[in-house]
C-alpha cells in the first residue's frame, strides 16, 4: 500500500508559535484516519501543513509525492479541504458554486448536479444564492464542492458541524466511498463514535506530537 503522508520530525510554526513540534505521522492510500487531541494539539495545524497552506520549518514532509519544503503548490490540486468556514462564494447559487469547482478541478460541469444529489441537496435549492441557506444547507454545499473534484486526499475539521442526522449519515457514506475508491481521508473531530463507524485508525496528538496511534478503530 502506497505511502500518501509521511512526516518526520516536522516542526511548523504559525503566528509565531510552534503548532507542530517534531510530528512523526505515516497514512497510506485509502485509510480513514481519525484525529483526535484537545485543542491546540496540532491536528488542524496538521492538516493545514498537509494542504500546503503552514510551511515547515524543520524535518521532512510528504504529501501525495510532494517535498513539502520545496513545492506546497502542486499538491493542492489532488487536496480538499473542509475546515470549519466553508469557503463557499455566498453570492453565487447553489449550483453556480458548484460547476465553478468543477471547472476549477477539470471535472465535467454535468458532475455537479450528481454531487448535489449526493449529499441530499434537493433541486430546488439549486438557483438559491448560498447566502439564503441555512448552516447545514451550506456544509452540504461545501462538501458537494468538494466531492466534485474527486480529491486524493480529503482534510476535513470537525466534518459534522451544523448537519442533521441525515446530513452526517451521508457524509460518512461518501467518506467511506472515496476511501473505497482508492482516496485517503483524514478528519478531526471530537466525536468518538465517528471511530466506530467510519476510521480505521485512530491517531491521538498532543503538543504538536504523536500520543498515540491505534492501527485501527
Amino acid at each position: 500500500m502506497s505511502t500518501v503522508v509521511n512526516f518526520h520530525k516536522v516542526v511548523a510554526v504559525a503566528g509565531g508559535f510552534p503548532v507542530l513540534a517534531g510530528l512523526d505521522i505515516e497514512i497510506a492510500k485509502g485509510e480513514i484516519v481519525h484525529l483526535r487531541g484537545s485543542n491546540g494539539a496540532g491536528k488542524t495545524s496538521f492538516m493545514r501543513v498537509c494542504a500546503g497552506l503552514i510551511p515547515i520549518s524543520e524535518g521532512d514532509a510528504n504529501v501525495l509525492g510532494f517535498d513539502m519544503r520545496d513545492d506546497r503548490r502542486s499538491p493542492r490540486r489532488h487536496i480538499g479541504l473542509l475546515g470549519h468556514d466553508n469557503h463557499l462564494y455566498k453570492d453565487l447559487w447553489v449550483q453556480e458554486h458548484v460547476e465553478f469547482r468543477a471547472a476549477a478541478t477539470g471535472a465535467e460541469a454535468g458532475d455537479a448536479g450528481a454531487a448535489l444529489r449526493r449529499v441530499g441537496l434537493s433541486d430546488r435549492l439549486w438557483s438559491v444564492p448560498i447566502e439564503r441557506l441555512s448552516a447545514g444547507q451550506r456544509r452540504r454545499v461545501a462538501i458537494a464542492s468538494m466531492l466534485v473534484g474527486r480529491p486524493q486526499l480529503w482534510l476535513l475539521d470537525e466534518p459534522h458541524a451544523a448537519l442533521d442526522h441525515e446530513g452526517r449519515g451521508l457524509l460518512d457514506e461518501i467518506l467511506v466511498e472515496a476511501a473505497s475508491s482508492g482516496a485517503t481521508v483524514v478528519f478531526a473531530s471530537h466525536e468518538r463514535d465517528l471511530s466506530k463507524s467510519v476510521a480505521t485508525r485512530v491517531v491521538t496528538l498532543r503538543g504538536g506530537r504523536l500520543s498515540e496511534d491505534s492501527g485501527a478503530a
